[in-house]
């Protein structure tokens, strides 16, 4: 983080931040493996999920900000913090990104610095959750970047694919597979703390920076307020008519 941070100040762009989440965590992932190396198989599996997920999401956000004034959310805060930006952007954008990070890969870490037994059943289960995350993630995004780049589309809302039954599916998806990660550990012996992983991102996304940011920027939009009354805000649920 103090590394993105220099990066930040010299290309005038805190949103390069969110570029860093999914590395990151590929980094925890794979340090915790080495210290244990060699690992056993459930060690190399979620460092591998984990490997998947943070670089797709990686380059799907540097792909989305390429060629882009700064996120908004960022620019609201450049704008906010007048003389004090720096020191609040380093301890309140990169900092307190470093301490999250450090709670939700407490799972990974966890499966990676303790013996592991044979795989079993909730390993099996664990993975159907990641899987099912990483859809709902994965899928989302695509939809809401072909939607975007149709010209057709220009400042209407997404309602195809799987937009219709959730208005987040890609926060959905980032819930899910935490948990899935947290079903994993708990084949571990004493794993059951590691919750705090995936609470802290459950938290995180629900009601600080994920849908709150987001659907305050929409407020006002009468078609955006019309979605919001037919689309399920989280979990994937049948539009109302």
């Amino acid at each position: 983080m103090n590394a993105w941070f220099a990066v930040a100040i010299r290309q005038r762009r805190n949103d390069v931040a969110d570029v860093a989440w999914g590395f990151g965590f590929l980094l925890v992932a794979l340090t915790s493996l080495l210290l244990q190396w060699p690992a056993a198989a459930r060690q190399i599996l979620t460092t591998i999920l984990v490997a998947v997920w943070a670089v797709r999401l990686s380059i799907h956000i540097q792909f989305r900000h390429h060629g882009k004034p700064e996120d908004f959310r960022y620019r609201a805060w450049r704008q906010a913090w007048g003389k004090s930006f720096y020191i609040r952007t380093y301890v309140e954008v990169f900092i307190l990104q470093g301490i999250l990070l450090f709670l939700i890969s407490t799972p990974i870490i966890y499966i990676n610095s303790n013996a592991n037994p044979p795989i079993g059943n909730l390993d099996l289960i664990g993975w159907f959750v990641w899987l099912t995350g990483f859809f709902f993630e994965a899928v989302g995004d695509f939809q809401l970047i072909r939607f975007a780049h149709n010209p057709v589309n220009k400042g209407r809302i997404i309602r195809s694919g799987l937009w219709p039954y959730t208005r987040h599916p890609n926060y959905f998806g980032e819930v899910l597979l935490w948990w899935g990660i947290f079903l994993i550990a708990l084949s571990v012996p004493g794993a059951w703390w590691t919750i705090i992983g995936p609470v802290t991102i459950t938290f995180l996304i629900l009601k600080v920076s994920g849908i709150p940011m987001l659907e305050a920027k929409y407020q006002g939009n009468a078609e955006y307020e019309a979605y919001q009354r037919q689309t399920s805000s989280f979990f994937p649920l049948p539009p109302k008519s």
